[in-house]
C-alpha cells in the first residue's frame, strides 16, 4: 500500500490530473452519458475519457451504468463518495471563475451537436 505523509497528497493522487477534476465537476451538475461528457470537454482524446472514467469508477468515486432501450446507452453519475467531492469541486469552480474575471480571461462556449 502507498504511504502518504499528507491528506492532500492522498486525494490528488486519486483525483489529480488534468482531466480528472474536469470530469468530475461535470458530473456534478448531474447525470451524463459518454457523448455528452465528450461533447463538454472537446480537448480530451476519447481514450483519455474512457481510461479516467474507468479509474474513477474503480476508486469508487464514479458509477457507470448501462441503459438498456431502443438506443442502448451508459450513464455515468457520482457516487455517494463521489458527492462528497462536490464543495470542493464547487470551491475549485469559484475559484477558477473569479481568476478568469480578475484576468480578463474568457471561456470558450461549448460545441452545440
Amino acid at each position: 500500500m502507498k504511504r502518504y505523509h499528507c491528506a492532500v497528497e492522498l486525494a490528488v493522487d486519486v483525483i489529480g490530473g488534468k482531466w480528472k477534476p474536469v470530469i468530475l465537476a461535470h458530473l456534478k451538475e448531474g447525470v451524463h452519458r459518454y457523448g455528452e461528457l465528450r461533447r463538454r470537454m472537446p480537448g480530451v482524446s476519447e481514450k483519455m475519457l474512457t481510461q479516467h472514467l474507468r479509474e474513477l469508477e474503480a476508486d469508487g468515486l464514479v458509477l457507470r451504468e448501462s441503459r438498456e432501450g431502443r438506443v442502448p446507452h451508459v450513464e455515468y453519475r457520482l457516487s455517494e463518495e463521489g458527492e462528497r467531492l462536490r464543495p470542493a469541486l464547487q470551491a475549485l469552480y469559484d475559484w477558477g471563475t473569479r481568476r478568469a474575471a480578475d484576468r480578463g480571461i474568457a471561456f470558450e462556449p461549448l460545441p452545440i451537436h
